[in-house]
């Protein structure tokens, strides 16, 4: 059924962040692209299509530690993953020439066939749900589904555009992108300056907006906010952003999954009609009681998601 809604109301856990891989039994890989080199955190080699990790904005591959987490407790690591620090983020190198996002899926496309894969299923959170969705687009051959985890959408899109009557529609995003352009300014003093805030318990207080319930976030997700947050590179993503051409999106025919909180305050009224009309066959899921991250306030619930498109693209392959 096409564009169809349903609601999850949620769970107490505490998800935290984690920076070692081989815990995850991943190990990193650095891969030379076009844009740069790639770091990404990869598991072992199990079939011919690979779990793609794309974090967002300010994040990198420990975005997704919490999910990687919960299914390696329930006794079903996932397999094949590549999680990916994308370029400017994490440890990746930044890219050249800028930012932009088809230049970016395609070191993303570089880096999944140089580890042997030619088929993919693609999962995004915030930003990087816009680069799942522009790999589908750009490359359907090698993408059997996408995951939408708090994906940025038509008022995300908007906001980057035209901050006055954008901003109004998403404050908080807008609001984001300035405090972005101020700690730009600063420098190479920005990041000293997010770990004063960090330590004095401020920066918990000033990202609270992105979560449902801040004070139950694990400190290590607010010390990870801390380490990744890059001014330059973020504004450089939202003018990226700004200049994509998204109606390529209505070319794409996998299924697309998306998952967002009751609570996030990047996400539009109007953002999941826009993705229903676009792509033939869109689901949504909304979580109670959840922000803008998801995966580390309901990784549970993601992880579900996940093994049901997992399975559903799995049956429609031929035998």
């Amino acid at each position: 059924m096409r564009g169809s809604e349903h609601r999850e109301t949620p769970s107490t856990a505490r998800s935290r962040l984690t920076t070692d891989a081989a815990a995850l039994g991943l190990r990193t890989v650095r891969v030379p692209t076009a844009v740069g080199v790639v770091s990404v955190r990869v598991g072992d080699r199990r079939g011919p299509v690979a779990t793609v990790f794309l974090h967002g904005a300010a994040g990198s591959w420990t975005t997704w530690t919490p999910l990687l987490e919960e299914a390696a407790r329930s006794g079903a690591p996932l397999p094949d993953v590549v999680a990916f620090d994308l370029p400017g983020w994490g440890e990746s190198e930044s890219p050249r020439d800028g930012v932009d996002i088809v230049r970016t899926t395609t070191a993303v496309l570089e880096v999944i066939e140089r580890l042997g894969y030619r088929r993919s299923v693609v999962v995004g959170h915030s930003l990087g749900g816009a680069l799942a969705l522009d790999l589908a687009a750009r490359a359907p051959e090698m993408t059997d589904g996408v995951v939408l985890v708090s994906p940025s959408g038509a008022a995300a899109f908007d906001a980057v555009r035209r901050p006055i009557r954008g901003g109004l529609r998403l404050p908080g995003l807008a609001g984001m992108l300035l405090a972005m352009r101020f700690l730009r300014t600063l420098g190479g003093a920005a990041a000293g300056f997010l770990r004063r805030l960090e330590r004095a318990g401020l920066l918990r207080v000033l990202s609270s907006p992105l979560f449902a319930a801040p004070r139950d976030i694990d400190p290590s997700v607010i010390r990870a906010l801390a380490a990744e947050i890059r001014p330059a590179a973020f504004v450089a993503a939202a003018r990226a952003a700004a200049a994509y051409d998204e109606s390529s999106w209505r070319g794409i025919r996998c299924p697309v999954r998306a998952v967002q909180g009751d609570r996030d305050v990047f996400v539009g009224e109007g953002d999941a009609a826009a993705l229903s009309a676009a792509i033939v066959d869109f689901r949504e899921t909304t979580l109670d009681g959840v922000g803008h991250f998801a995966a580390i306030e309901r990784p549970a619930a993601v992880l579900a998601l996940m093994k049901r498109v997992v399975a559903d693209v799995s049956a429609r392959r031929p035998r």
